[in-house]
C-alpha cells in the first residue's frame, strides 16, 4: 500500500514562525513494495483544516520531486497559519490517500512593520556599566475570551519571557547569536493556553550574552551595543474574531534582577534574595519598578528564526563525588559535555555555593582549570532562606564533565545534582557502530563534540574564553556533522551572517560572527564561503542554500584572484596553514606544509565547486568561467609544485594528502603521490603528522587508491598520535591535540588546549562514507541516489552505518561471518535509487539475496555487473540481503 507520512516544511514538522514567503515542502513515501517510485504529485494549501476553501492548488504534477518542492506560485503572508497536504502516484499507478493534514506558520516576515517599540531599563535603575540585570513587564487585561494568541520578540542580548508565572516557551539564548547589523532573529510563541480573561502580566529577563558580554580572549565586550534592551508584540484574536495587539512600549516597567553577574564565559551570580516574588504574575506590587525607556534601534535587520533554537535536550547524573588530593570536593558526570548544572539545596539566607566547571582533572588528580585561560565558569548562589531552593543559571553555558562544588553541607548528595545538556535541536539522523569497541567510544566522541560546539554557531570549543565560529573549523567538520544531524538550517543561519561580514573585497573574516576586527582572508578558512553550501546542496538536495549564497562563494573566489604575486596561484598574505600539524617547527602551531601549497590547493578546490554550483544554477556562462579558471590554477599548480617527472615538491603527508583528494595532479603523477603517501606513512609508523587542513581527508586519499589497509591502520592506532590515543586516555569528546594529555598525565600546553573540539573528528565522514559505505551523489544530491559501497578491513568483523535522509532511513551494514561468508544489508528508502557495490566476490552467479534466491532472480534488481574488486548492483528502493564468499582481501 502507498502512503504518504512525515510531511515537512523547511526541515520541520509543524513550524511556527518560519520566514520564508515561499515555503518548500517535503514529503516521504511508504510502502510495501521494492522499487517504488513517484511519479506524479498533487498538493493543496488551504487556510482551514478541512480544506474547505483552499488556497493553492498545484494540481497533477509529473515529478518525481518529493523534497524541497518550493511553492513558487504561492505567497505566505505575515503571522498566519497554512494547512498542506499532498497525494501521490507511483511509476505503476497506483495513487495514495490524502496525507494527514500538516502545517506551517509564519513569523513577523522580514520588512513587516512593528507595533512594539525597543525599550530598556532606564539608565538611573541599570547603568550601561552595571553588570546586573534587569527584568521588564506589563500587566494587561483581557476584555472577552481568547481563541489564539501568539508573541513575536527579540532583544539585543539575550531574553527569557514569562507569562503568568509561568516560562514561554523552551527555547534558550533566544535571539541567537548573529551578524547583528545585518540580522537580528525573532522568535514566535503560541501562548494561548497561557491566557485568560481578565488580568494577565508579561514579562522578560534580558541578559548580556554575545551582544554586551565578554567575547574573545582579550576581555573585550560590547562588541554589538551596550544597553540590554526588549521588542515584543502579543498578538490577541479573540473568540469573536477582533484582534488586539499588546507592544512594548512606555507602559512597560523595569526592576532590578536577581542576577548581579552573568557572562558566558564567567558564569552566574544570583542572589536569591532579591526575587521579586511573583513579579509576573501581576502580584509583584509597584515597589522597586521604573517606567522602562524607549530606544531608537530600528527594525529593519528584523527576520524571523532561520535555523533551530538552542533547547535543554536531556539530563546527567553525577556518576561519583570524590576528594581531590588538594581537599577540593568535586562531582564527575562522566561525560564532557556542554549545559550548565541544575541543583536543589537549603541555607541560611546570605550563605553562598560556588560551582566551578573544569573538564579534566591534572596528573595528580586534582581540580583543573589553566587551559580555561579567563573563563572562570563559575556559578554562585546565595540563599533566600526558605527551605529547598532549586537553582539554573539562564544566560550562560559551561563546558564540563567535573564541578568543584564549595558551601554544600556534607555528605554530598548525588540526587540534589544534575548536567542540563543544550545545543541546537537538531534532529540526530546518523548512526555508526562496528565490532571494535574504541571505534564506537569515538564515534561517541565524535558526537559529543557537535553536541558541546553547535550551539547556536558552530564553535570551537564551549569551554575557554573564545567559542567563536572559526570558519576552517566548520568547513573540515561539515561533511560529517551533516551524516550526524541535519545540519542544513543550522549552517543556512550561520552562512547568511559569514556573507554579511564578508569584507567588500570578499574577503572571509577568521570567525564567524566577526569579532576579530581585520582578521580576513586565510586559505581553508575562509573556503568555508565556497565548500560549506555545497556540502549543504549534496547532503540535502538544498539548492536554495546555494543560490542564496552563490554571490558571497563568487567574491570569495574574487579575492583570491586578486592575492597572488603569479597569476592562477596563491602565494601571499597570512594563512594558518596546516594547523596544529605534529611536523611543525618547535613552538610553532602551524605544520611544515608550505602555505602556499596549501593556499593555492584550496584555491583550485573552491574555484572547482564554484564552477559546479553554476552549472547546477543553470549559469552557463560563469560556469564556463570557473572551468577555464580551474584549469589554469591546475596548470599553475603543477607548474610550481610538481617536478618534470611528476614529484610533488614537498614532502609532507599533508601536502601528498591535498593534491590526490583535491585532483590537482595528472594520473601518473597522482599513482606516484599515492605511493609516496604511503612510504611517509611507513616512515611514521602509521601515524598521523596531520593537522586541521591534512587531516579530515588523509583517510580518503588513501581509500581513492585502493589503499585501504593502510587507512584502517591509522584508524586503529592506539598510540600516540592517533585518533584512538585519546579514547584510550579516557576521553569522552574529541581533543584539540592529538597528546592534550600526555602519557605521563602532564598536559600539552595550558593556554590553547580543548578536550572539546570537533576538528578531528572530521574521520567521521569516512566511516560512515567508506567502512560503512553510505555515500550520496553530487548529481542526485540528498541522496536521492545513493552508492552503498562498503569496504571492509583488516581489524573489523562488522559494521553498520545508517542515515536518516529527507526520503527515509538509508542503512549499510556488512559483517564478515566464519568460513569467509559475507553478510551485507542494505536498506534503500522510497523513491530513490542505489548502486550497490558488494566487495570481495566478482562473481554475481555466487551471490544470494534474502531467503537464498539467487541474485538474477531477486525483486527490485534493475542491472547486475561485475567489476575489478566487486559486484556492483542497481537496485530501487527495498530491505535487501545479500550472502556470498568473500574472495577478494583488502589491500
Amino acid at each position: 500500500m502507498l502512503e504518504v507520512t512525515d510531511l515537512r516544511c523547511e526541515y520541520w514538522h509543524n513550524p511556527i514562525g518560519i520566514g520564508e514567503r515561499h515555503p518548500r515542502l517535503s514529503w516521504r513515501l511508504q510502502s510495501d513494495k521494492r522499487a517504488v517510485a513517484q511519479k506524479t504529485y498533487e498538493l493543496e494549501v488551504a487556510e482551514d483544516e478541512q480544506f474547505t476553501i483552499p488556497s493553492w492548488k498545484s494540481g497533477k504534477v509529473d515529478s518525481a520531486q518529493s523534497v524541497h518542492v518550493e511553492l513558487s506560485h504561492f505567497e505566505a503572508a505575515s503571522c498566519k497559519r497554512y494547512f498542506y497536504r499532498v497525494r501521490v502516484w507511483d511509476h505503476e499507478g497506483a495513487c495514495s490517500e490524502w496525507s494527514d493534514t500538516s502545517y506551517w506558520e509564519t513569523g513577523k516576515l522580514e520588512g513587516e512593520a512593528w507595533t512594539g517599540q525597543w525599550i530598556a531599563a532606564p539608565l538611573s535603575l541599570i547603568s550601561e556599566e552595571s553588570t546586573q540585570l534587569p527584568l521588564l513587564r506589563r500587566d494587561f487585561r483581557l476584555e472577552a475570551a481568547v481563541k489564539e494568541a501568539r508573541v513575536y520578540a527579540t532583544s539585543l542580548g539575550l531574553y527569557e519571557l514569562e507569562l503568568n508565572g509561568q516560562r514561554v516557551g523552551d527555547r534558550y539564548f533566544t535571539p541567537g547569536w548573529t551578524s547583528y547589523a545585518h540580522t537580528i532573529q525573532t522568535q514566535t510563541y503560541d501562548v494561548t493556553s497561557m491566557l485568560k480573561q481578565g488580568n494577565n502580566t508579561i514579562g522578560a529577563w534580558l541578559g548580556n550574552g554575545w551582544y554586551k558580554g565578554n567575547l574573545g580572549w582579550q576581555g573585550g565586550r560590547n562588541f554589538y551595543g551596550s544597553r540590554l534592551a526588549l521588542l515584543l508584540e502579543l498578538h490577541v484574536i479573540y473568540e469573536d474574531g477582533l484582534k488586539e495587539i499588546i507592544g512594548t512600549d512606555s507602559s512597560w516597567m523595569a526592576a532590578q534582577g536577581p542576577i548581579l553577574i552573568s557572562e558566558l564565559y564567567h558564569g552566574e551570580t544570583y542572589d536569591a534574595r532579591l526575587e521579586i516574588s511573583a513579579w509576573s504574575t501581576g502580584e509583584a506590587g509597584a515597589s522597586g519598578w521604573q517606567a522602562a525607556e524607549v530606544i531608537d534601534h530600528g527594525v529593519d535587520m528584523l527576520k524571523p528564526q532561520i535555523n533551530e533554537p538552542v533547547r535543554a535536550i536531556e539530563t546527567i547524573r553525577p556518576v561519583q563525588v570524590f576528594t581531590t588530593p588538594d581537599g577540593d570536593t568535586v562531582l564527575d558526570f562522566g561525560q564532557n559535555l556542554v549545559g550548565w548544572v541544575r541543583f536543589r539545596a537549603a541555607g541560611p539566607a546570605g550563605t553562598s555555593v560556588t560551582l566551578q566547571h573544569a573538564e579534566v582533572l591534572d596528573a595528580h588528580g586534582n581540580f583543573y582549570t589553566d587551559n580555561l585561560r579567563t573563563a572562570k565558569q563559575t556559578i554562585s548562589y546565595t540563599f533566600k532562606g526558605e527551605g529547598i531552593e532549586t537553582y539554573a543559571p539562564r544566560f550562560t553555558f559551561q563546558g564540563f564533565r567535573y564541578v568543584r562544588v564549595a558551601g554544600f553541607p556534607e555528605p554530598i548528595d548525588l540526587d540534589a545534582f544534575e548536567a542540563v545538556v543544550l545545543h541546537t535541536d537538531m534532529e540526530e539522523t546518523g548512526t555508526f557502530r562496528c565490532s571494535e569497541p574504541l571505534v564506537n567510544q569515538l564515534q561517541s566522541n565524535i558526537r559529543w563534540g557537535l553536541k558541546g560546539n553547535f550551539l547556536d554557531i558552530p564553535t570551537d570549543c564551549p569551554q575557554r574564553d573564545e567559542r567563536l565560529g572559526w570558519t576552517g573549523d566548520a568547513q573540515m567538520f561539515i561533511r560529517t556533522a551533516a551524516f550526524l544531524s541535519n545540519t542544513a538550517p543550522f549552517f543556512t543561519k550561520w552562512l547568511s551572517d559569514l556573507a554579511h561580514d564578508q569584507r567588500e573585497d570578499g574577503a572571509v573574516p577568521f570567525v564567524v560572527p566577526n569579532i576579530l576586527g581585520d582578521s580576513f582572508g586565510s586559505a581553508a578558512w575562509g573556503d568555508a564561503a565556497v565548500i560549506c553550501p555545497w556540502t549543504v546542496y549534496v547532503s540535502y538536495g538544498d539548492e536554495r542554500i546555494l543560490a542564496r549564497q552563490y554571490e558571497s562563494m563568487k567574491q570569495w573566489v574574487a579575492y583570491i584572484q586578486a592575492q597572488g604575486e603569479q597569476e592562477f596561484l596563491w602565494n601571499t598574505g597570512f594563512h594558518f596553514g596546516d594547523w596544529l600539524g605534529l611536523d611543525a617547527k618547535s613552538g610553532d602551531y602551524v605544520g611544515a606544509t608550505e602555505r602556499d601549497i596549501i593556499a593555492s590547493a584550496y584555491y583550485a578546490y573552491s574555484v572547482d565547486l564554484l564552477q559546479k554550483t553554476a552549472a547546477v544554477l543553470g549559469k552557463e556562462e560563469d560556469a564556463r568561467k570557473y572551468a577555464e579558471l580551474r584549469s589554469n590554477v591546475v596548470k599553475a599548480f603543477r607548474e610550481e609544485f610538481v617536478t618534470p617527472s611528476g614529484r610533488l615538491a614537498a614532502s609532507t603527508q599533508t601536502a601528498h594528502v591535498l593534491a590526490i583528494f583535491f585532483d590537482l595532479l595528472d594520473e601518473p603523477a597522482e599513482k606516484r603521490a599515492a605511493a609516496k603517501l604511503h612510504r611517509l606513512l611507513e616512515e611514521s609508523k602509521f601515524h598521523l603528522t596531520t593537522g586541521f587542513v591534512g587531516t579530515p581527508y588523509i583517510s580518503h586519499a588513501l581509500s581513492k587508491h585502493g589503499m585501504h589497509e593502510a587507512a584502517y591502520k591509522l584508524l586503529l592506532q592506539q598510540d600516540f598520535p592517533s585518533w584512538l590515543y585519546p579514547v584510550t586516555k579516557g576521553a569522552t569528546t574529541i581533543w584539540e591535540h592529538w597528546d592534550g594529555i600526555k602519557e605521563d598525565g602532564s598536559f600539552w600546553s595550558s593556554d590553547m588546549n580543548s578536550f572539546n573540539h570537533y576538528a578531528y573528528g572530521a574521520i567521521g565522514d569516512w566511516l560512515y562514507r567508506t567502512v560503512a559505505g553510505i555515500q550520496t551523489v553530487e548529481a542526485s544530491p540528498g541522496y536521492k541516489h545513493m552508492v552503498i559501497a562498503p569496504i571492509p578491513g583488516p581489524g573489523l568483523t562488522w559494521a553498520e552505518g545508517t542515515i536518516n535522509t529527507m526520503y527515509g532511513t538509508a542503512r549499510s551494514f556488512w559483517k564478515l561471518e566464519a568460513d569467509s561468508l559475507m553478510h551485507v544489508e542494505v536498506t534503500i528508502p522510497p523513491n530513490t535509487t542505489a548502486e550497490i557495490r558488494l566487495p570481495g566476490t566478482t562473481d554475481p552467479a555466487s551471490i544470494t539475496e534474502s531467503g537464498g534466491v539467487p541474485l538474477s532472480q531477486a525483486a527490485g534488481i534493475l542491472s547486475i555487473s561485475a567489476g575489478e574488486t566487486d559486484v556492483m548492483v542497481q537496485a530501487g528502493s527495498g530491505k535487501y540481503s545479500f550472502k556470498y564468499k568473500y574472495s577478494l582481501q583488502i589491500s
